[in-house]
């Protein structure tokens, strides 16, 4: 009796579900043979459309002996459409995969064209459609790619971020396939969202903090704790028990967690530490670096044109200190990183000297609009050791959901 219950708790998520998989035309076609054998590993069936380009690639006797399925490649075969069609091909199955899905696929699903089986099975299709991009790294942040990466998602299309690193054409960027494990990631995540955190304990730090000069003035930053509230609620929606310790905002405390309010970066240190041990610590308040040592018992007066004296020390360094802490030291520290130059250097020098696991880089610059700082949308790239993660430009609720999907998949 033990031993069945011990089964039924771990069943995978994709057991019995069923998967379109179109193969785009791209040298990244490759990494399909590997997941199809490891989404069926976890009990999914694997249908797969081969398109044209695809088949220059890899062929449909590969596939169709890792996948136990017939190979679909003709819109106009009379015995395909006798036995299955399109239509039924596209609506049999529990989620549309499209990999690689290369700027030319993309461009087409936007337009809504139909112009062989692949496309016309996306545009049949009334079930979910997930698309992992793979192209070069220019045509990937071309204006007309990023319309329709855009076009795509208003659509309801999910979408698997692409990698960075060294592309097939040998230039660096982003624009790798997603790898496997990645894509197997997002699809279980799909299948099972809620409760994917539901026994983890999360510790988010958000907001600015204030620094007193005196009882009346303060030091303090632009942080409107909007990115950190938001990755606070994306967790606490997968079933997380989360603690969120906040700097001074304007923001309610998000309903179903735990909210514990301080205004310095000693007060924030002291909660942190108060708050261990967790599961995971996401270090996204913008810490002030230094904080007043002289700070005056009663308000400093104006003296003819003379300044105050202010004597200045560093603050504790929160992140540093709960990723070198030797008893309770979370499984997963991630930290964040506001640039204004040089934004993944920095980012990644700073991964390594404060010791955590993760970091999470975004250019806090008002160069290119108005600033990531007190708004309401963001731009970031995600540090996983060697790995980089260049994603799209949205809003701060995406860019949490995001986060806690990464976070799920990694205790996946």
């Amino acid at each position: 009796m033990t031993q069945k219950n011990t089964t039924l708790k771990n069943k995978s998520p994709l057991d019995g579900k069923r998967l379109l998989l179109i193969i785009g035309g791209g040298i990244a076609a490759y990494k399909c043979l590997d997941l199809i054998r490891r989404l069926r590993e976890k009990g999914m069936t694997v249908r797969v459309i081969l398109t044209r380009s695809g088949a220059e690639f890899v062929t449909p006797l590969s596939i169709s002996s890792l996948s136990g399925e017939k190979v679909y490649t003709d819109l106009f075969s009379l015995t395909d459409e006798a036995e299955m069609g399109h239509i039924r091909l596209s609506r049999e199955a529990d989620l549309v995969l499209v990999a690689p899905a290369t700027a030319n696929m993309m461009a087409k699903m936007a337009a809504g064209l139909a112009d062989n089986l692949a496309t016309t099975a996306l545009l049949a299709t009334d079930k979910p459609v997930m698309i992992a991009p793979s192209m070069n790294s220019r045509m990937w942040e071309h204006a007309a790619s990023r319309r329709n990466l855009q076009q795509l998602k208003e659509d309801g299309v999910h979408i698997i971020p692409p990698a960075s690193g060294e592309l097939a054409c040998g230039e660096e960027g982003t624009g790798r396939l997603a790898e496997v494990e990645d894509m197997v990631g997002a699809i279980a995540f799909f299948f099972e969202p809620s409760g994917a955190l539901t026994d983890k304990h999360i510790l988010i730090t958000a907001g600015p903090t204030y620094e007193a000069i005196d009882p009346v003035r303060y030091m303090a930053n632009r942080s409107s704790g909007k990115q950190g509230y938001a990755i606070a609620r994306a967790l606490a929606d997968l079933g997380a028990k989360v603690t969120l310790i906040s700097g001074p905002t304007n923001l309610a405390a998000p309903a179903g967690l735990q909210t514990i309010p301080v205004e310095s970066a000693a007060e924030m240190l002291a909660a942190c530490q108060n708050a261990l041990p967790a599961d995971v610590a996401i270090c996204v308040a913008a810490v002030a670096d230094w904080r007043v040592s002289n700070c005056a018992g009663q308000k400093i007066k104006k003296q003819d044109g003379a300044l105050p004296a202010l004597q200045l020390t560093e603050n504790p360094d929160i992140l540093k200190i709960l990723s070198t802490d030797k008893v309770n030291r979370p499984e997963l520290v991630i930290g964040f990183a506001a640039e204004t130059e040089n934004i993944a250097e920095n980012a990644q020098a700073k991964r390594t000297k404060k010791g955590c696991d993760w970091i999470v880089a975004n250019d806090v610059s008002t160069k290119d609009g108005p600033s990531v700082m007190g708004g309401d949308y963001n731009k970031v790239i995600l540090f996983r050791g060697k790995d980089r993660e260049d994603w799209p430009a949205g809003h701060k609720d995406e860019i949490a959901k995001n986060l806690a999907q990464k976070i799920a998949e990694f205790y996946a």
